[in-house]
């Protein structure tokens, strides 16, 4: 099989290219390439913004070229002024190794580091904390100009608020870390999002200059939403992979509520299914869009790929518990344990009278008000209409002794007896 044609052709259906340099396509036809994307340790964790460029590489393995996941250890003590108005705040070298650490156990559940295309991890902290000023200027420095540098996007929408000349420089630090991985590992490629493409090209020229060897760039588009919302984004603020910063529920919540219009998109993506699968949950979009089958299809696919498919069926339970559709008796611990991250939770020596539970989980702003609310029918304690006589002492609790406590339709709260 033509490994141009299943990358190139791959990345093209899914809408994941938006520029690419003439000669790529003849690169891949030729032979087994490595291929990079550099990824800014500015936070401990990614987020699902940068999952784009993650998705490119994981192609690009499938397709039978090697993918090298470059954190940015070294760089990201200058930071990349690309998409940005403002100056970035630095940060110590401890934070930037702890960030750089948990980003490249992220990355691993993306690619396989096995095999014989097996995956690479590089840090640029290899080589460029140990440069030396005077040195990095005369052998990388004097390939520039300063107009070639004033050109580029990332510089030019910064000129009138003013740049530092430490983030004018990060473009020739990124022109480095491609000529240093052409040196280390024979990559040849260089992918990232659309505003990387004069980082890119400037190594690119890099390489030309000192190597005399052609390098190239292919680029992908930053994701929007269809609603004009910034993608990745909730009110809560951005959603991490981390499961500690985003829990692997809230993570699939967030695919599962995408538009319509956005479904379809979001599928050829961030999920490795088929195009005929996509296809089909386009189809669904258009004929049933109240079973959001694109959206679960969507939210499963990539929860299961961040969080691992164990936490993929617990949220697509938690989910359901919490929409009504499931029954209490049936949930695991594993999925109470969950929920127990999503309501209000507590952790009680002994069992409470339920009227002192439901003010305890802030159900009720009073055992009064709790009183009137059973009376009305309004409390379900592990699935039963709750009434007057149900003492929570004597329930059959769920699993490892939790009792879920529902007022009205959607409001939770559970309860947890020690041993």
């Amino acid at each position: 099989m033509n490994v141009t044609n299943s990358l190139l052709d791959e990345l093209s259906w899914r809408g994941m290219i938006y520029q690419q340099t003439d000669g790529l396509a003849d690169a891949l036809a030729t032979a087994q390439v490595s291929a990079y994307v550099g990824f800014d340790p500015t936070a401990s964790s990614l987020h699902v913004g940068s999952l784009v460029p993650v998705m490119g590489l994981a192609h690009l393995q499938r397709a039978g070229h090697r993918p090298v996941a470059l954190v940015g250890g070294g760089t990201g003590m200058i930071g990349d002024p690309s998409g940005r108005t403002t100056e970035r705040q630095l940060l110590s070298e401890e934070e930037i190794e702890a960030n750089a650490r948990a980003i490249e156990k992220q990355l691993s559940h993306f690619l396989d580091f096995d095999g014989p295309n097996a995956a690479k991890m590089r840090d640029n902290a290899a080589w460029l904390r140990p440069l030396k000023a005077v040195e990095f200027m005369r052998d990388v420095g004097k390939h520039f100009t300063v107009n070639y540098m004033l050109a580029k996007d990332s510089v030019q929408s910064r000129i009138e608020g003013g740049i530092s000349f430490t983030e004018f420089s990060y473009m020739l630090l990124q022109a480095y870390d491609f000529l240093e991985l052409y040196r280390r590992d024979g990559v040849t490629v260089q992918m990232g999002g659309s505003d990387q493409w004069g980082n890119i090209t400037a190594g690119m020229e890099l390489i030309r200059r000192v190597e005399g060897k052609a390098a190239h760039a292919l680029t992908m588009p930053l994701v929007t939403t269809a609603s004009g919302t910034k993608f990745g984004k909730t009110e809560a603020g951005a959603v991490w992979l981390d499961p500690a910063r985003t829990s692997p529920y809230k993570f699939y919540q967030y695919w599962i509520n995408v538009d319509d219009r956005d479904a379809g998109k979001y599928l050829r993506l961030f999920t490795l299914l088929s195009r005929a699968e996509v296809e089909e949950l386009d189809k669904s979009i258009s004929t049933a869009p109240e079973k959001r089958e694109a959206q679960q299809a969507l939210a499963r696919d990539v929860t299961a790929r961040v969080h691992s498919a164990d936490a993929a069926r617990v949220a697509e339970e938690v989910s359901r518990v919490l929409f009504g559709k499931a029954d209490p008796g049936t949930l695991s611990e594993a999925v109470l344990q969950a929920l127990s991250q999503e309501v209000p939770f507590a952790e009680v020596g002994e069992m409470p009278g339920l009227l002192d539970a439901l003010v305890l989980l802030k159900l009720t702003a009073s055992k009064g008000a709790g009183r009137r609310l059973v009376e009305q029918g309004g409390v379900y304690l592990n699935g039963e209409r709750a009434s007057a006589d149900t003492n929570l002492a004597t329930a059959k609790p769920l699993a490892a002794r939790y009792h879920l406590i529902r007022k009205g339709a959607r409001d939770y709260g559970l309860l947890r007896v020690e041993k």
